[in-house]
């Protein structure tokens, strides 16, 4: 069966990662998204280097805009965005993630857009709320990791300056609550047949997004304690080295200390007042976390996740990005697979999360080339081929070369 969004329609405007990491999950549900790039193309093609055949094909790009179909357009032309408003008349989703001033300069604005399709769901992302004193300013993920919290946190750890985590995590966790939001409204015009609006700012994203944990003791009013949950920015909390490597082993409940001590062959711990139970090894984590680490480096790493795995002890060995590759898990799972590109031979790809019973999450097509399928989508918008002729010869529609065999 299709995807569970199969027949929703999206006219995706996003660029870089935060959108098209949220219109990837609507494509891999089933729903056509067709990607709408400027002449240049997404920026994100280019991202992290051209180390492909075609040089458009970078590989963050290949790694978030798989099942979808693109239409490039030049915008700054009335034809082009006459030509937009065309696919928008017969869309179900207009999602971007442009400044909004930006965005309605070209007369593509909310306001604009429901008056050629009244129950259009109007969905966008930008770094800080509109209504806010911030609301505009670009933004980009180091900027928003640096206002979030998420840059000082480690700080918190480890007392050395703030950075950066090694990952696009402000993009990626706003791009999943752009989708999620996106699928509330489409429940909600299924019901009502209403469109609407949604909003949804990095800023406030990932503030919430630490906070469910870190507000902590500022959750009450007055304060009852400080900031931050103090087992998670423990400095001690971290992989532990074993004989031959690291693990990460937690045993949580009181059942799991008690059999975690006498595996270790130190059931006497498990007696001592700061570790008795889960109330005394709370207000004692630094010290906890330390015996752990003493008892686990006497061991390898295998032997201790065989005895863990018996003893039913939470407890996975530490991967390299390398080791992912090779990881039994995945590969049992089939979450890589390797498959023919057409402009970059064969390439390694990894499959979507979801995973429904019945409307199945599929790999449907590579990552698109620029402009690739803008003839076909115009045309099933009845755009005529006199029409499309004329956008071309205007530039307001460009087409790629036809790839060599």
């Amino acid at each position: 069966m299709p995807g569970p969004l199969a027949g929703v329609r999206v006219i995706d405007l996003t660029a870089v990662l935060l959108g098209p990491f949220a219109t990837q999950h609507l494509a891999d549900m089933g729903a056509d998204v067709i990607k709408v790039e400027p002449p240049e193309g997404d920026l994100l093609r280019v991202s992290g280097g051209s180390m492909g055949r075609d040089k458009s094909m970078g590989p963050i790009y290949m790694a978030a805009n798989r099942n979808k179909r693109s239409l490039c357009l030049d915008l700054k032309k009335p034809a082009g965005c006459a030509a937009l408003k065309e696919l928008i008349k017969g869309a179900d989703l207009f999602i971007h993630n442009s400044r909004p001033q930006a965005i309605e300069r070209l007369g593509l604005g909310y306001e604009d857009l429901k008056k050629i399709n009244p129950s259009i769901i109007y969905a966008y992302s930008l770094g800080y709320a509109r209504k806010g004193p911030y609301g505009h300013k670009p933004a980009f993920d180091d900027l928003v990791q640096g206002v979030s919290g998420a840059a000082s946190l480690q700080s918190r750890v480890d007392g050395l300056p703030p950075r950066f985590m090694p990952s696009l995590i402000a993009d990626k966790t706003t791009g999943l609550h752009l989708c999620i939001a996106v699928l509330g409204a489409l429940y909600h015009r299924k019901c009502t047949g209403e469109g609407q609006m949604i909003e949804v700012p990095m800023l406030e994203t990932l503030a919430s997004f630490w906070l469910t944990e870190h507000l902590f003791g500022a959750t009450w009013t007055p304060e009852r304690g400080a900031m931050g949950y103090d087992r998670i920015i423990n400095k001690f909390r971290h992989p532990f080295k074993t004989q031959d490597g690291y693990i990460c082993a937690l045993p949580y409940t009181d059942a799991h200390w008690l059999t975690f001590f006498e595996l270790a062959g130190r059931p006497d711990l498990a007696k001592e007042p700061r570790f008795i139970d889960r109330n005394e090894r709370a207000k004692n984590f630094s010290e906890l976390y330390q015996v752990l680490a003493s008892l686990l480096e006497h061991r390898p790493t295998e032997e201790w996740l065989e005895m863990f795995d018996k003893a039913d002890i939470p407890a996975m060995p530490v991967r390299t990005l390398e080791e992912l590759l090779d990881d039994p898990h995945l590969r049992a799972t089939g979450f890589f697979t390797e498959r023919e590109h057409p402009t970059e031979g064969p390439i390694t790809t990894f499959a979507s999360p979801l995973d429904f019973e019945k409307t199945k999450v599929e790999f449907r097509r590579h990552a698109p080339r620029i402009g690739e399928d803008g003839e076909a989508v115009l045309r099933e918008a009845g755009v005529s081929d006199a029409a499309i002729a004329k956008l071309k010869a205007e530039k307001a529609l460009i087409v790629p070369a036809p790839t060599s065999s």
